[in-house]
């Protein structure tokens, strides 16, 4: 089979975009950290296999099928910011402990996705389930012996693994088949804007916000008054943005709803080449409108509140079902789960190689 190599080209709205935008909320055992609980009940108990870290009415996760989902984010992670990120924390939080609860919901995501899927009598076609065998075999063929043994993996396993990948993403498009809201342009409108921001606060050595007095953000106000005269009188817009500027970047575009409501309302009344000075809780902004259609940037606003919707819709579908399922935690083995800390596991491509040979699977 060609592969057909997705990267930045081209990617479809498939299971990848909805779980970037819900794995943390949609499914997650009580006491996970930066997660949602959905009130699904979950039962603790002592009837667990050694290597059974969960059970959703009846479905499964395996250890290994975890470590899979753990290690492939621990190396990416890894292979951008170093392992030196791992000593970071939030609210005494680790990125480590929140990366393994991120692993945790996103499997038991697709389970559960998985049971819905059954519910609705939704299968894998013969042809898919060649797809997912070749797609294992890659995958599988990519790991050295290290990881495979250090994962607990066998070939099988990864082509369950994706198996149930891929029943969940044909779930997904199941559900949202017939989506398919019309988006204006007014809806989608994306403009073009240069500012110059001049701040009413300063940060103190911890990074607390001290508000400026009113004498000061007086003159600041002043000082705002005179630079918008300056550009109106035709002084160039950039240079006044790189001499007055404190924002660290003068050009943007965004859509309805992105910024602050004040500083929107303000940018969507100006036509090209107009401009306007507003406060808001940051300082004062003088705007000048470059384009009051983006176009490429309002078709780019289309796609991304259409693939909202359908998320929205899926997601209201999804919540209902989860309601009702019972939930099993192995607590004393989910509490022993870390990271493989060995230079010769390295694989992180495990989802990416899923993109690779699904890119073009119409489901």
């Amino acid at each position: 089979m060609k592969i057909n190599r997705i990267g930045k080209k081209k990617k479809k709205l498939c299971l990848v975009a909805l779980l970037v935008a819900v794995w943390g909320g949609l499914v997650c055992f009580s006491g996970c950290e930066g997660n949602l609980n959905i009130g699904t009940r979950v039962v603790f108990t002592m009837g667990f296999d050694k290597d059974e870290v969960f059970q959703i009415e009846g479905i499964s996760c395996r250890l290994p099928e975890l470590m899979v989902y753990l290690t492939t984010s621990q190396n990416q992670y890894e292979s951008v910011y170093g392992e030196e990120i791992w000593k970071a924390s939030v609210n005494g939080i680790t990125l480590e402990q929140n990366i393994k609860d991120i692993a945790l919901a996103r499997i038991a995501q697709i389970k559960t996705m998985n049971l819905l899927a059954k519910e609705h009598g939704v299968e894998l076609t013969e042809q898919e389930q060649e797809t997912v065998a070749e797609t294992a075999g890659v995958y599988y063929s990519s790991l050295n012996e290290t990881e495979k043994e250090l994962l607990g993996v066998t070939e099988a396993m990864i082509t369950r693994l994706y198996a149930e990948y891929a029943l969940a993403d044909k779930i997904y498009q199941y559900i949202i088949k017939d989506i398919n809201p019309e988006i204006s342009d007014d809806e989608a409108r994306t403009i073009r804007i240069q500012q110059i921001l001049l701040k009413t606060y300063a940060l103190d050595g911890t990074g607390k916000r001290i508000e400026y007095t009113e004498e000061t953000k007086g003159d600041v106000y002043t000082l705002a008054q005179s630079i918008l005269t300056k550009a109106r009188e035709g002084e160039d817009f950039e240079e006044l943005m790189e001499t007055y500027g404190e924002d660290g970047y003068g050009t943007w575009s965004f859509g309805k709803g992105e910024k602050d409501p004040v500083l929107e309302e303000a940018a969507f009344q100006l036509g090209n080449g107009e401009m306007t000075l507003v406060e808001t809780r940051d300082g004062y902004h003088i705007m000048k409108c470059i384009s009051t259609l983006d176009r490429a940037e309002t078709e780019a606003n289309k796609v991304k509140i259409m693939e909202e919707r359908k998320q929205e819709v899926f997601g209201e579908e999804y919540d209902v079902f989860v309601e009702s399922l019972t939930r099993k935690q192995n607590m004393k083995l989910w509490e022993k789960v870390e990271f493989i800390r060995d230079e010769r596991v390295k694989t992180s491509n495990f989802f990416e190689i899923y993109e690779e040979y699904f890119s073009l699977q119409k489901f």
